[in-house]
C-alpha cells in the first residue's frame, strides 16, 4: 500500500481541493496521513468533514505551532504510515486522477522519485478556490486558454505521459528540481536515514537534504516528470529567513561527502 504524507499549514481552502483531488484517483489502494504543522481549528473542520465522506483512510497528525517545523511533523507521519511506499505531497497542490497510479508505476526498489509541478498564477488560483468541488475535467477544458493567458506555466504534461525507463535516473546528486511537494521513496529507506533532519527549521531545503542523504545511502534518484505533475496553487512567498543557513548546512554535507 502507498501512504500519502500530506503536509499542510493554515490553508484549509487549498487543502480541501487537494483532498478532493485525491478522492478521484483511479488507483485507490492508499491512505492519507495529514502532517499538520500547527494549523488552527478551521483546518481540522475541513479534515473532519472530508473524512466523513471518504472511503480512503485519513489520519490527521498535528503539532503545536512553534514556527516552520515541517521536518518534525513529517517524521511523525513516516512513523505512522502503514504503507511500505511513501508519497510526499503538500496541501497547496492538486493532483491528477492518475497521480497514485503513476507513482506506483515508477516505484522501484533502490530508487526514490522526485516529481514536478505545474504552477498556477494568482488569478487562476483564486478562481479554482471558488469552485464548490474539485473537477479535473472542468480544469482541463481551460488548459489552452489558461496557458496562453499565463494562468498555468505549462500544459503538455497533461497531454503527454511517459513511462518508466533508464533515462529517468540521475547519475549524481543534483539540487535542481527537488520539490518536497511531490516526491516518493520506500518507507524502509526513509527510516534508514532517520527521516528528515529536524535541526533544519524554517522554510527551505529540508527536501534537498532528504534526497541527498537518501542518495548517500545508495538510493538512486529518478525523475517523475511527464508522469506525476501536480498543480501548485499560487501563494505568497514564505518567510525565507532561514533558507540561506539551511542551504549552507546542506552544502556542507555535500562537500564532506565529496572529500
Amino acid at each position: 500500500m502507498i501512504s500519502i504524507l500530506l503536509a499542510t499549514y493554515n490553508w484549509p481552502q487549498a487543502l480541501k481541493l487537494c483532498l478532493e483531488s485525491l478522492a478521484t484517483q483511479t488507483d485507490c489502494d492508499f491512505e492519507i496521513i495529514i502532517a499538520d504543522d500547527g494549523s488552527t481549528e478551521s483546518t481540522k473542520q475541513v479534515i473532519d468533514q472530508i473524512k466523513s465522506t471518504f472511503s480512503i483512510a485519513v489520519t490527521h497528525l498535528w503539532q503545536d505551532d512553534h514556527g516552520f517545523r515541517k521536518s518534525k511533523i513529517l517524521n511523525q507521519a513516516i512513523t505512522a504510515a502503514h504503507g511500505d511506499y511513501l508519497v510526499f505531497l503538500d496541501g497547496d497542490c492538486i493532483v491528477q486522477p492518475d497521480f497514485i497510479a503513476r507513482h506506483r508505476a515508477l516505484a522501484q526498489k533502490g530508487y526514490l522519485v522526485t516529481g514536478s509541478r505545474v504552477l498556477l498564477n494568482e488569478k487562476f488560483t483564486r478562481q479554482l478556490l471558488t469552485w464548490p468541488t474539485w473537477d479535473f475535467e472542468r480544469f482541463c477544458s481551460h488548459l489552452i486558454s489558461e496557458r496562453l493567458s499565463g494562468g498555468i506555466n505549462k500544459c503538455l504534461p497533461f497531454k503527454i505521459k511517459l513511462g518508466d525507463g533508464s533515462w529517468r535516473a540521475y547519475k549524481k546528486f543534483v539540487w535542481r528540481r527537488i520539490k518536497g511537494c511531490n516526491m516518493a521513496c520506500w518507507k524502509a529507506d526513509a527510516e534508514a536515514i532517520n527521516g528528515f533532519d529536524e535541526t533544519l527549521t524554517g522554510w527551505g531545503h529540508e527536501d534537498a537534504d532528504f534526497v541527498f542523504r537518501l542518495q548517500r545511502h545508495h538510493i538512486t534518484r529518478k525523475s517523475g516528470s511527464w508522469a506525476t505533475e501536480v498543480l501548485h496553487l499560487f501563494h505568497k512567498i514564505n518567510d525565507q529567513s532561514n533558507a540561506a543557513e539551511n542551504a549552507r548546512r546542506v552544502r556542507e554535507k555535500i562537500m564532506a561527502k565529496a572529500m
